[in-house]
């Protein structure tokens, strides 16, 4: 199934994809597309349901994140043979584990605005993982078990503040609009192999990022394993599991993003986002000078 969450940010309901392409609204079923929603019994009795039986959402919806009230968003950095290679970086031992910010999760097409002060705005296009089930000390064996599916996952990352800045690389990770996710999560029957996917990124109509799930240094049943054994994976917690080369950091010349940019990205089987970059317009308080009292 292609579950989905559609309508005004912060009152999204609950969706699936029917055989048509058409959006339904599962409002009748339950409240919404969260951890609760993704045991295994529920999506069970979802797709027993039939679609035609489901009234049909109004056309022109906005679609938000394909998941609600994501409670971890936990990322996994230089999970790419080829992108550690552009990047300079040794094949990590173990994998590399860092946090998103939960509130920096948005829609598949809403704007993403580029942070107050950036100069490094940079792109990513992931697999992200949607988990099913509670998970703790789970074997890699049995990990996928654990997993209710899969989504794009544009992990949108400013380099200065998540390598120049010092400390880890979460400051350069969470910033607001930084976690756009969907268009939809697609159940794990239908992707039976996680690790032959392919995935692209454009910026402006112009391909950067031409990859595969292949080249993935710790796959999917690692990664869920490794994880839940330093922390408990709740259902609805996505991990994002690292890009494949071409992104801006990597390029010589560096090349970043600025107001105006498009980003269009897509995983085969999971559908395509496609993002607008804007300029910072808020009032919040410079950081970098006011932590030091200036």
């Amino acid at each position: 199934m292609k579950l989905v969450r559609f309508g005004e940010a912060g009152r999204e309901k609950p969706g699936l994809i029917d055989t048509q392409g058409q959006v339904r609204d599962l409002s009748g079923l339950v409240p919404d597309i969260t951890g609760a929603t993704l045991s295994s019994e529920t999506l069970n009795r979802i797709r027993q349901t039939d679609p035609a039986s489901l009234p049909a959402a109004p056309s022109g919806q906005r679609l938000g994140a394909c998941v609600g009230q994501v409670r971890n968003f936990i990322a996994i950095g230089l999970n790419y043979a080829d992108h550690a290679a552009e990047t300079g970086a040794a094949i990590p031992a173990e994998p590399i584990v860092f946090n998103k910010a939960p509130s920096c999760i948005v829609g598949p097409n809403d704007d993403v605005i580029i942070p107050r002060g950036s100069q490094k705005t940079d792109w990513e296009v992931e697999l992200a993982i949607v988990i099913g089930e509670r998970a703790s000390y789970v074997g890699a064996n049995e990990a996928l078990e654990f997993v209710a599916g899969y989504c794009v996952c544009n992990d949108v990352s400013e380099r200065e503040f998540q390598i120049e800045r010092g400390g880890t690389w979460t400051k350069g990770k969470g910033c607001p609009t930084f976690g756009p996710l969907g268009p939809w999560l697609v159940t794990r029957d239908e992707i039976p192999d996680p690790q032959n996917l392919s995935m692209w990124l454009d910026v402006n109509g112009e391909r950067m990022q031409n990859g595969s799930t292949k080249t993935m240094i710790f796959n999917v049943a690692q990664i869920v394993s490794y994880v839940s054994h330093f922390m408990i994976l709740e259902p609805g917690d996505v991990i994002t599991t690292g890009t494949p080369p071409g992104v801006g950091m990597g390029m010589k010349p560096q090349r970043f993003l600025k107001a105006g940019d498009v980003v269009s990205l897509g995983i085969e089987g999971l559908g395509e986002q496609r993002q607008r970059f804007v300029a910072f317009e808020g009032n919040e308080v410079d950081t970098s000078k006011s932590w030091k009292g200036h």
